[in-house]
């Protein structure tokens, strides 16, 4: 029995191939997410290896608010020069050296624009000279306040060579510089990881980056030779006492490698979710695929039964061929997923601005779960045929058809069952427990329902789709054949149904959220003209506060405020914070009743926090900023979140302990009779020397803050594009398998005339039909899923309910230019048929 199945298989290659295809698809996904974050996982090993190399230990005041990688950047708590001759002092140390190295240096290009960065920081640091790793390119350190020096990627990226006058933002407005060297790392390497770095003096350096001399951020140490590294540090940290972290360069190491990781790990889980669809939608494919096996071989199957071979035999052949299958595929789509790795890797390393992946690499994670998912999915898919197989009769060998197909009505209770199960569970998902897994398996379990509800629906709606191509003899029988096995029918659609469900159902989100946010802008912001910028690296862009009083001054503005964001504790819960220099105007700008002026000690706080905490006006909130010692501010106002930004709001005061303290928004309000013409070109004229922000109308500022949607739908559609890829090869798989197994009727509709460009014509119906189908159930789906995620999200802002009719349009259109590329190499096989060997066939 194995080796007449093991026969069989190799003598049906193309089945091998068609079956196979869509697990390769699927493990190629799975493993290339192993793959990529086990690669980049070791090259941020190597990178803050390197990037610790020459430090031995390094002493840091601990943080006010401690921020892991994925809540956000931290901010580092100056330590006065002090500490430097006191670490000096201590046993075992031979260098000790101040040092200031924080993000938000940035760049002015010789075009006018900040070099940006999609990720590594952009370091403002103090000159300390060249170290093991180091080396100058061109020029030297600076030495002169008025001089800067960069590594060799801001050279490049800026386009700036030694001499030129450059200029830098930071903590200040733009600062112009003379560059007087560039330096680059061993191993011709122009940066470590892709990060910028700016060198200041240490007076300028501590000035612009950390708002005061005579401060650092850290204390780095070289020890004695011969000397333990762990000893020193602790030796350090008992002089230093408990208000400060005392770690080795290889802690430090460790501990920044980890928080990267941390990142890459939810990076890995969005690939392997779309992986998981990627698979789901296979199953069908693999379903149908030994279905059609199945009926193709009724009459061997039976012969074999009669010939004496038992149920289980028979069940065992169809999954041996399942196995096969799937061990191949999975080897096949582990290596694909080895190349998507490779190719992911070198994509982020090129957007990262230099990143120097580490070689690919094949972690076992890879290899087994590509092997156990390949082999898994292939072999489940395959069970519910093989049990159809074991139950062919031994007098079906003396027949001429295939067995009949079977009553729906078990399939359709059992698919109303699972999808009101799934229903329930996304009701109590979405409006009860507000739980993610629980609302996820919900839509796989609803996916399952309507699924098993396909079949009968596929008939009335098939054949009602058929009857636009019905003008023709081709376009009636494609319309037939279409409707000829609603099951097989059913599982071809309902593949292309997860997919564009999936995608239907994240655009009706997006586009409501967008919508709904839209609305609420333009309700609340009443300011004209507001001044802000694109965040494209780990801190917002900023301008100089003193532009919120020239705006005032400009002819037509009747006031002007701004908003600063940072994260703080309040009474002992972590959250962001806004600061405004005047609550007064700033409630003006958003068209609310004036809101009191604020004091040094006071603060404004929405109703929402206030219902939520149990405060009311009067109390008293501990207040722990980025900086500075933790303070005490009294509620003297409050309003509804909804109608102004932000949860709190304090006064300007504040802001000199925000680890930012520029404004990142501005809100102008133009005065009766004034026009945006007259305005808005003189407020853009303010903000010329902060290249990163831009003075707008309101509407434009609004719509450029919420293209996030578009990208999250743009992003989306590309990663499902391989779910739905599978669909479309499922389209081609069923009507390859259906035209080999209608071989004899193709030969007998040759034969009383029905010619070349007509049969290929009635193949090319039929995959339309099919296709159209599965994109119509899906849209259909993915709009009420949508809905339904957009109706349990009325309490959180989005109330708008927006159907992408365009969108859901052009899915149809595409699924219909997707059955006719489907339809290509199975029409021309059914075209070229011998038809005396086709009548022929057995």
């Amino acid at each position: 029995m194995l080796r007449a199945t093991l026969k069989s298989l190799l003598a049906r290659k193309l089945r091998l191939v068609l079956s196979g295809l869509a697990v390769v698809l699927g493990v190629m996904f799975v493993a290339g997410a192993f793959v990529t974050t086990d690669t980049l996982g070791r090259t941020f090993d190597k990178l803050f290896t390197e990037g610790y190399a020459t430090t031995d230990v390094a002493v840091k005041a601990k943080p006010k608010i401690a921020v892991s990688e994925m809540d956000g950047e931290q901010v580092e708590t100056p330590l006065p020069a002090s500490v430097v001759d006191t670490v000096r002092q201590v046993p075992g140390v031979r260098q000790a050296t101040g040092v200031v190295a924080t993000d938000g240096a940035r760049v002015i290009g010789s075009d006018g624009k900040v070099v940006t960065s999609y990720g590594p920081p952009r370091i403002g640091m103090n000159w300390v000279g060249t170290d093991d790793i180091m080396e100058m390119r061109q020029g030297r350190g600076p030495d002169k306040d008025t001089e800067i020096a960069v590594n060799e990627a801001v050279a490049k990226a800026a386009g700036i060579k030694v001499g030129d006058r450059v200029g830098v933002l930071t903590q200040l407005p733009k600062k112009t510089f003379t560059l007087v060297g560039v330096w680059g790392y061993t191993d011709n390497r122009d940066s470590i990881g892709g990060v910028q770095e700016v060198a200041f003096t240490t007076p300028v350096a501590q000035r612009l980056m950390l708002g005061e001399t005579g401060v650092f951020t850290q204390v780095t140490v070289r020890t004695d030779d011969g000397v333990e590294a762990s000893g020193v540090r602790d030796r350090i940290a008992t002089r230093m006492g408990s208000g400060y972290d005392v770690k080795t360069g290889e802690q430090l190491a460790a501990e920044s490698s980890a928080q990267f990781k941390e990142a890459l790990g939810f990076f890995n889980n969005i690939l392997l979710g779309f992986a998981g669809v990627a698979l789901f939608v296979g199953t069908f494919l693999i379903l149908n695929t030994f279905s059609i096996i199945v009926a193709q071989r009724t009459r061997e199957l039976a012969l074999m039964r009669a010939l004496g071979a038992g149920r289980r035999q028979v069940i065992n052949s169809v999954l041996i061929e399942a196995l096969v299958i799937g061990l191949i595929a999975a080897v096949l789509g582990l290596g694909a997923g080895v190349g998507v790795g490779a190719l992911l890797v070198t994509l982020f390393g090129s957007m990262s601005g230099g990143l120097d992946p580490a070689p690919v690499g094949v972690p076992l994670a890879a290899i087994l779960s590509s092997l156990i998912v390949g082999v898994v999915v292939t072999v489940i898919a395959a069970v519910l045929p093989a049990l159809r197989a074991s139950r062919i009769s031994p007098i079906a060998a003396m027949q001429d058809v295939a067995t009949p197909d079977r009553p729906l009505t078990k399939v359709t209770i059992t698919g109303a069952v699972i999808g009101a199960a799934g229903a329930t569970m996304l009701g109590v998902g979405l409006y009860g427990t507000s739980s993610l897994w629980l609302i996820l398996a919900g839509v796989l379990v609803t996916f399952i329902g309507v699924a098993l509800l396909t079949p009968l629906i596929s008939k009335p709606v098939v054949s009602g789709l058929g009857r636009l191509f019905s003008w023709s003899v081709p376009g009636r029988l494609g319309r037939l054949n279409s409707g000829r096995n609603p099951r097989r029918t059913a599982i071809t659609a309902a593949a292309l149904m997860v997919g564009i469900a999936l995608v239907t159902g994240v655009t009706v989100v997006m586009d409501s959220a967008k919508s709904s946010l839209v609305a609420q802008a333009e309700n609340t912001v009443k300011a004209e003209i507001v001044i802000g910028g694109d965040q494209n690296g780990p801190r917002p862009p900023t301008f100089d506060d003193a532009v919120l009083a020239q705006a005032t001054a400009v002819p037509g503005v009747r006031s002007a405020a701004g908003v600063w964001n940072d994260q703080a504790l309040v009474n002992g819960e972590r959250t962001y914070i806004n600061a405004t220099d005047n609550l007064a105007k700033l409630s003006d700008a958003f068209g609310q009743t004036t809101l009191p002026a604020l004091k040094p000690d006071q603060l404004a706080v929405s109703t929402q926090e206030v219902a939520e905490h149990g405060w009311a006006v009067g109390s008293v909130l501990k207040v722990q900023l980025p900086r500075g010692e933790e303070r005490s501010y009294t509620i003297v106002a409050t309003y509804d979140e909804d109608a102004m930004p932000g949860s709190y709001l304090l006064p300007l005061a504040a802001t000199r302990d925000f680890g930012l303290t520029q404004p990142i928004l501005g809100f102008v309000r133009l005065a009766d009779g004034a026009t945006m013409a007259q305005v808005l070109p003189q407020v853009k004229a303010l903000v010329a020397d902060s290249p990163e922000v831009n003075a707008t109308d309101r509407s434009s500022y609004i719509n450029q803050q919420v293209g996030m949607f578009d990208t999250i739908i743009t992003m989306v559609q590309v990663l499902l594009g391989l779910a739905i890829l599978i669909a479309v090869l499922g389209v081609v798989n069923t009507l390859a398998l259906s035209v080999l197994e209608r071989t004899r009727e193709l030969g007998l509709l040759r034969a009383v005339g029905l010619g070349r460009a007509q049969t290929m014509r009635m193949v090319t119906v039929e995959a339309v039909v099919i296709s159209v189908f599965g994109a119509l159930l899906g849209v259909v789906v993915g709009a009420g899923l949508g809905s339904a995620v957009v109706q349990a999200l009325d309490g959180e802002g989005i109330t708008d309910l927006v159907l992408p009719w365009t969108q859901m349009g052009l899915y149809l259109v595409l699924a219909a230019l997707v059955g006719i590329l489907a339809a290509v190499l199975p029409a021309i096989k059914a075209a070229r048929l011998n038809v005396l060997a086709a009548i022929a066939h057995d």
